[in-house]
């Protein structure tokens, strides 16, 4: 088994949610959260806010850790064993521009129900509850938008 590591961001701009289309070879992959692989020496944070930048171009402000999901695939000579950590993150557009060497065709903000139905996986389903959640929770007390961590 192979264990691997990657950090992503569940980023929301006005209320709207972040996500990216992937099509590889013309075979529909779906909607997903932007999330990739942790450099040697790199800080799971940093991670999380370089990956959304190269897969969307959004410069976003990290707000909150969420938790992290977990999932295996296959790959010709082993198993893959993924760990994704995921924060709650700002933006301060609706900007995106989807990163075409990594076959993402579109990218875009959705309202909460819109984005849940989009996603393609049950564990960003999963984050994206947790971070609209804390997204709320932080809104009701007036603290969202004030582009510190908590």
């Amino acid at each position: 088994m192979i264990e691997a590591t990657s950090c992503g961001g569940v980023v929301i701009f006005r209320g709207k949610i972040l996500l990216l289309y992937k099509n590889y070879r013309n075979k529909y992959e779906g909607w997903v959260l932007p999330k990739g692989t942790v450099e040697p020496g790199e800080e799971y944070k940093d991670t999380a806010a370089r990956e959304v930048k190269e897969e969307t171009g959004v410069s976003a402000a990290i707000i909150k850790y969420i938790g992290n999901s977990s999932y295996s695939f296959s790959v010709p000579e082993d198993t893959v064993r993924k760990q994704v950590h995921w924060y709650l993150m700002m933006a301060d557009s609706y900007y995106s521009r989807p990163q075409r060497e990594e076959y993402f065709l579109d990218s875009g903000y959705y309202k909460y129900h819109e984005a849940w139905h989009l996603l393609k996986f049950a564990n960003e389903k999963q984050i994206l509850e947790r971070a609209y959640s804390a997204y709320m929770e932080l809104k009701r007390n007036h603290l969202w938008g004030l582009r510190k961590p908590y």
